[in-house]
C-alpha cells in the first residue's frame, strides 16, 4: 500500500523520510539548573529515531534563562550547552531522522524566582507573579537572543528550528489582544502585536540557513482573543517572511475550559492551509495510523505531530505502520523483532 504518512517530503534543502513527527514536549530534567542535556535526554530523544519517526523535535529550549517555564527546562541561551545538543543531534542523525529545536520563551508563564517579563504586566493567574512590562530595550534583546539561539541550534546541527509562538507563552502573549495591552509599535491591531514574531524571525534568518516552523496556537477559546481569521492573516505574514510550516496547537493564552477530542485542532490545521496556501502540522489527540492517513490524504495538513502517543510507544511508526499495511524499514538490531 502507498501511504502517505511514509512518503518522504521536502522543506527547503531538508527531506524526511516520512511524515511522522515527535511533537516538542517538556521533559523537566535539567537537574542542575542548567539548561544542559542529560544522559535521559540523550535517551529519550534517540529511542523516537530508532523507531522510526521521521523528525524528532527537541522540547522548547528556553532562549534566555528567565524564559524558562521552570528550572529543569532545556535551554539554548549559552554556548556552553551546545556540545550536549550537539551529543543529541547525532544520535537523532545516526538513524536516519532529521532533528528539529523548538526556541522558547516562557513570558509571564516562567515559573521562577526571578523578575519576569511579559508584553503587559498581567498575570497568567493568581498563582503565578504579575510580569514587569518589556521595555523597548528588553524587546530588542530577547529578539537577539532568537537570533544567537539559532546560531547555536546550527552550530549543534539541527535541521529545522521551530519558533514556539503558542500556549500563551511570550510571542503568544504579544499576538494576543488578550494579553497584549500595549501602547507602543508592539501593541494595538493584528499588524503591530505581529511585529514581535516578525522581527525574530528575520533574527533567526541572520544566523540559520534552513526551514523554520512555526507553532501557533489556533484557537484562544475566549470570545474577545484572536480568531481563526486572524491567524489565518498572521500565517499569511510568516508565508511570506519564509517560514516553512504551521504547526497548529491551540488554547494556553487564558485559563480556559478546553474539552479535547480526537482530532479536535484538525479543522485549524485545515483551514490555514488551504486559506493562508501554507503547509501545516496537525497535532492533539492523534492516536492511530488510520487517523494521520485520513488527514494527510484529505489535504488537511502536511506533517502528523505525535505527543503522548509517542510517550507511550516510541515505535508509534510501526504500530502505525501495521495498521496501515505498510512495511518500513527496521533498525538493524532489531530487524529478528520486527514484524
Amino acid at each position: 500500500m502507498d501511504t502517505k504518512l511514509f512518503s518522504p517530503i521536502t522543506f527547503e534543502n531538508v527531506e524526511l523520510k516520512n511524515r511522522i513527527v515527535m511533537s516538542p514536549m517538556c521533559m523537566y530534567s535539567c537537574h542542575n539548573q542548567d539548561g544542559r542535556v542529560t544522559p535521559f535526554h540523550i535517551t529519550h530523544y534517540e529511542s523516537r529515531a530508532v523507531g522510526q519517526a521521521g523528525l524528532v523535535m527537541l522540547e522548547a529550549s528556553a532562549v534566555q534563562p528567565e524564559g524558562r517555564i521552570s528550572y529543569e527546562d532545556l535551554g539554548i541561551w549559552s554556548d556552553e550547552q551546545i556540545d550536549g545538543l550537539q551529543q543529541v543531534t547525532s544520535r537523532i542523525h545516526a538513524h536516519g531522522a532529521k532533528s528539529a529545536i523548538q526556541l522558547a520563551h516562557a513570558g509571564r508563564k516562567a515559573n521562577l524566582d526571578e523578575t519576569i517579563h511579559a508584553p503587559s504586566p498581567l498575570p497568567f493567574n493568581e498563582q503565578l507573579p504579575k510580569p514587569t512590562e518589556m521595555t523597548q530595550d528588553d524587546i530588542q534583546a530577547t529578539i537577539e537572543a532568537f537570533g544567537d539561539a539559532a546560531r547555536r541550534a546550527s552550530e549543534a546541527n539541527f535541521d529545522i528550528i521551530e519558533i514556539h509562538a503558542a500556549h500563551g507563552y511570550l510571542i503568544n502573549q504579544f499576538l494576543s489582544p488578550l494579553t497584549n495591552t500595549r501602547d507602543d509599535q508592539y501593541g494595538g491591531d493584528l499588524h503591530n502585536r505581529m511585529r514581535f514574531l516578525l522581527e525574530i524571525i528575520e533574527a533567526v534568518q541572520q544566523t540559520w540557513n534552513g526551514p523554520i516552523f512555526v507553532r501557533l496556537s489556533t484557537a484562544e477559546y475566549h470570545e474577545k482573543g484572536n480568531e481563526l481569521s486572524d491567524i489565518i492573516q498572521i500565517s499569511e505574514a510568516l508565508k511570506q517572511k519564509g517560514i516553512s510550516l504551521i504547526d497548529c496547537s491551540s488554547g494556553g493564552v487564558v485559563p480556559a475550559r478546553i474539552k479535547p477530542y480526537p482530532g479536535y485542532q484538525i479543522p485549524m490545521a485545515d483551514q490555514i492551509r488551504n486559506q493562508a496556501r501554507i503547509s501545516t502540522g496537525a497535532v492533539g489527540l492523534i492516536t492511530t495510523g488510520i487517523q494521520s492517513e485520513e488527514i494527510l490524504q484529505n489535504n488537511r495538513a502536511d506533517l502528523i505531530f505525535i505527543g503522548r502517543q509517542m510517550l507511550l510507544n516510541p515505535y508509534w511508526a510501526k504500530q502505525a505502520a501495521l495498521e496501515l499495511n505498510e512495511t518500513i524499514e527496521s533498525p538493524k538490531q532489531y530487524e529478528r523483532g520486527w514484524r
